[in-house]
């Protein structure tokens, strides 16, 4: 399980992006949003850099 912040996850519209974008990567991932915290945690068979690299590219670079 990989925990991201994302602090350029502002909105709904964001936090679907992040889940979109995580789902291409690993269509079986779970993912966890809390928009209050701008936390998502992932449970996925990938590492935790090439999920990192994918939400990098879409626009939320994890801190």
């Amino acid at each position: 399980m990989h925990e991201f912040q994302l602090p350029d996850m502002t909105c709904g519209h964001c936090a679907g992006m992040v889940n979109q974008t995580l789902q291409m990567v690993d269509p079986g991932c779970k993912v966890q949003v809390d928009m209050s915290k701008r936390l998502v945690t992932v449970q996925s068979a990938e590492d935790r850099l090439t999920l990192a690299e994918a939400l990098t590219e879409a626009g939320y670079p994890p801190s």
